[in-house]
């Protein structure tokens, strides 16, 4: 069903907004730091990765849990559940949505996570080869598990209406928002918490990906590191993250006054069926994602003003991805304005789509595009604009936020402006 054929219970709007990311703890930081073109990646100070390839990442910093939840609650819930419980918060306070008075029957939780807890697996794998199994936390499993994020939102928020968790790799986020609109669109619930959440930066995982060879081996330079559509990329940089987004059905929104940001207009998801990592080189999955998305939203490509790229900094990635958009729109993809919000945040993995999500419908709410940084040597396979270095003004009223994942997995959301 396209968006312009949708009844007012079938149409479904962002009302509020929440993150932590490397460049900051609530969206004024984190939108600042991309329009100002600053890098959320230093040196990995949660370990020592000094013997790694790869010694850089974007790390959440200065984050205190214990302001969101109780200590006791604190001490039973991995990290990334911790960024999306916080994450949450944020949003609904942003939303103006009174938890007390509210149908709480009606109120969902969708997230994306690509991992779950990796370093208390690390942690308690360590435990139970030095020490044997009885010395393992008994609170492991209930921690470590991807689904962990959506239920201990839940529970911190008394909410009991569906509940779902999308673990689709790198496109997670992206596919939990687009499924959550679908579920609101099916009457399911009037409000969904959607995004992701991921914190997996720990020794193990950082082997598991040099491993692949990945990750970027900038060593003498982390704000360079990740430097998507650039001839000298050389793989992502790992970040931790959370995203939320507050997804209402217009209706729901319209009978309690809310504040409108922008509406999931559209949504489309596929898998290459081609390799276990690398994307197919003529970018068919991506493309065929994206005409799905905009089909669902009946939007002709010719309306789209933006496009937020998963652009991760890897030599294929980007490559493919660049296809994908000619494939799309043409000709007229020279003239589209792209870039890439993991050029300053690194790679959140399964939260990408949800931090990704937010630029976006922050470039409909201010007008502005936050750049793609580190673009000095732009690679001539990568020949679109990709808004290098510097941010910039336009009138965006249909944008497309692309994720790509693992395992082929692709995802692509629609967001348009309210009229």
């Amino acid at each position: 069903m396209a968006a312009q054929d949708r009844t007012a219970d079938q149409r479904v709007v962002v009302t509020g907004m929440g993150a932590l990311t490397p460049l900051g703890n609530s969206i004024d930081e984190y939108w600042s730091g991309l329009v100002e073109g600053r890098s959320g990646i230093e040196y990995i100070e949660s370990f020592d990765a000094s013997e790694f390839p790869c010694v850089v990442a974007g790390e959440v910093r200065d984050f205190d849990a214990s302001e969101y939840m109780p200590a006791k609650q604190v001490r039973r819930l991995a990290r990334f559940s911790q960024l999306a419980v916080a994450a949450s918060r944020q949003a609904i306070d942003d939303a103006g949505i009174d938890l007390e008075t509210a149908d709480v029957e009606r109120i969902g939780v969708l997230l994306g996570n690509g991992i779950g807890s990796y370093p208390d697996t690390e942690e308690q794998s360590k435990i139970f080869y030095e020490r044997g199994w009885s010395k393992v936390s008994p609170i492991y499993m209930s921690k470590m598990l991807p689904n962990m994020a959506a239920a201990n939102v839940a529970m911190a928020l008394g909410l009991v209406g569906y509940n779902n968790t999308v673990i689709t790799a790198c496109a997670a986020g992206t596919q939990a928002i687009g499924d959550a609109a679908d579920m609101i669109r099916a009457g399911r619930a009037d409000v969904i918490i959607s995004g992701g959440s991921e914190s997996s930066i720990c020794a193990q995982g950082l082997a598991a990906f040099c491993a692949m060879r990945a990750l970027s081996q900038r060593k003498d330079d982390p704000h360079g590191a990740s430097r998507p559509f650039d001839t000298d990329r050389d793989g992502f940089v790992p970040t931790e993250a959370a995203g939320i987004l507050v997804l209402e059905s217009l209706s729901h929104a319209q009978e309690r006054g809310a504040t409108i940001y922008a509406e999931v207009a559209g949504y489309g998801a596929s898998n290459d069926a081609f390799d276990f990592v690398q994307p197919r080189d003529d970018g068919a999955g991506a493309a065929r994602t994206m005409r799905w998305a905009l089909d669902n939203a009946g939007i002709d490509p010719s309306e789209v003003s933006y496009i937020n790229a998963h652009g991760t900094s890897t030599p294929l990635g980007d490559a493919a991805e660049t296809t994908a958009i000619k494939a799309v729109f043409g000709d007229r993809a020279y003239q589209i304005p792209v870039s890439s919000t993991k050029s300053m945040i690194g790679h959140a993995l399964g939260a990408a789509g949800g931090v990704e999500a937010i630029a976006v419908v922050k470039s409909i709410q201010t007008g502005t595009l936050h750049p793609t940084i580190n673009l000095s040597t732009p690679d001539p396979a990568c020949d679109l604009d990709y808004v290098p270095n510097e941010a910039r003004d336009a009138d965006v009223r249909v944008a497309l936020s692309n994720s790509f994942g693992f395992g082929g997995q692709n995802a692509c959301v629609v967001f348009t402006k309210m009229e």
